[in-house]
């Protein structure tokens, strides 16, 4: 009975016999591996980057919406009613246990000025809790505070964009701007989030008090929506429910009447984006899969050469007392150790190629050690798989007919 270092020795001394013959076996193996590396990380980062993206919206957020206005039988389309009111707002935020944080929403579009610098972009009104819900920092000075909002003043917290534009190279905290030509004091600067899951800037965004956009900027008596936040991840679906139940009894909507409302989860939203984002993964890592089962056969059609061209040899060794079970690990060791070390190479390419990728084409890329793993344990199956009819071949032959074979 042979020792099982002795089989590897004569495997791999086989194998080093014939090393440029090794090496373009092991080539299909590598692109395999290295593609499925490679495609892998960019669909992971894709969807990492659009899990990143929705958190940039907020903690555990729900949008509420009014209903669609019409006139003279023209629809307004969803949003266009005006059916949210601030007391709206406070009753959900006192009577749903499973509310967090809320603010009401209302946005004006504006050419904001600086000195002799202007900028065009929306100005967003909320409370205090805005930012807690949106999970915002500041980078500078402030948040403006609750007394503000009930003194209905005029100061404002802005984005990393209108700050780069208005005010170049000096600190915009304490500076003032002008909105619709009322003066606002900027109290803060807002960290950088950048361009959220539709593709906008986020940080394109002045931030004032509610009721000075309300009162002073638009001159309205409701809101445009209501922003809220529920307590946890596992509260989410409650809190639309419950907030649901406190606007319809408000607005005094009977049981058979739809609501005049519209709720959006963010939560449908997050899980519509990363869906997309697996499937894509999924998808790319199956293309690129097809290479790896062509390296296996390539694999398999070079050892049942081996086993030809060694025929003699393989009735040598049994004749001096080699059993066929020492010829079928042989030879399955020789296709496992060149579907390893091309995975190993595979691998080392799929992150050198997925690095290329993300520095040249920008696109966002992210390697797991769950891959790397998955890929040594797929080109190892692989090795197996299609060495094993050439190991088993080379295990059956005679000993006899193969001492005749020329």
């Amino acid at each position: 009975m042979m020792r099982l270092y002795e089989i590897f020795a004569i495997a791999f001394d086989a194998l080093i016999r014939n090393k440029m013959r090794s090496m373009l076996t092991m080539l299909g193996i590598i692109i395999g591996v290295g593609a499925v590396i490679a495609m892998i990380a960019v669909g992971q980062g894709a969807s990492y980057s659009v899990e990143s993206q929705i958190a940039s919206l907020g903690q555990n957020v729900l949008l509420i919406y009014p209903g669609a206005s019409t006139r003279g039988g023209v629809s307004g389309g969803a949003g266009s009613a005006s059916t949210l009111t601030i007391e709206d707002a406070q009753a959900i935020l006192e009577q749903c246990p499973s509310v967090a944080y809320m603010s009401p929403m209302l946005r004006a579009p504006s050419q904001i000025i600086a000195g002799n610098l202007n900028w065009s972009t929306a100005v967003q009104g909320g409370s205090v809790d805005f930012f807690m819900i949106r999970d915002w920092k500041i980078e500078s000075g402030e948040f403006f505070t609750e007394a503000d909002v009930k003194a209905t003043a005029k100061v404002c917290v802005i984005g990393k964009t209108v700050a780069n534009n208005l005010f170049q190279g000096t600190d915009p905290v304490g500076q003032t701007i002008r909105i619709r030509n009322i003066p606002f004091k900027v109290v803060g600067v807002l960290k950088s989030k950048g361009q959220s899951v539709s593709g906008q800037d986020q940080d394109d965004i002045i931030v004032a008090p509610y009721t000075t956009v309300q009162k002073r900027l638009l001159g309205i008596n409701f809101i445009w929506g209501i922003m809220i936040s529920a307590v946890s991840k596992d509260k989410i679906f409650q809190a639309q429910e419950e907030a649901t139940n406190v606007l319809r009894i408000r607005h005094r909507l009977q049981p058979w009447e739809d609501n005049d409302f519209t709720i959006r989860n963010q939560t449908d939203i997050a899980e519509t984006a990363t869906a997309t984002s697996r499937i894509m993964t999924i998808l790319l890592g199956s293309i690129a899969s097809v290479s790896l089962i062509v390296g296996g056969i390539g694999i398999m059609n070079i050892m049942l050469v081996s086993v030809t061209e060694r025929t003699r040899e393989i009735g040598i060794r049994m004749s001096i007392g080699a059993r066929r079970r020492d010829i079928l690990i042989q030879f399955l060791i020789e296709a496992i150790v060149l579907s390893l070390v091309g995975g190993i190479i595979g691998i080392l390419m799929g992150v050198g190629g997925s690095s290329m990728i993300s520095k040249f084409a920008g696109w966002p890329t992210f390697i797991s050690s769950g891959s790397i793993v998955l890929a040594v344990l797929f080109s190892t199956a692989v090795g197996v798989f299609f060495g094993f009819y050439p190991a088993r071949k080379a295990a059956s032959l005679n000993p006899i007919e193969a001492l005749r074979y020329e």
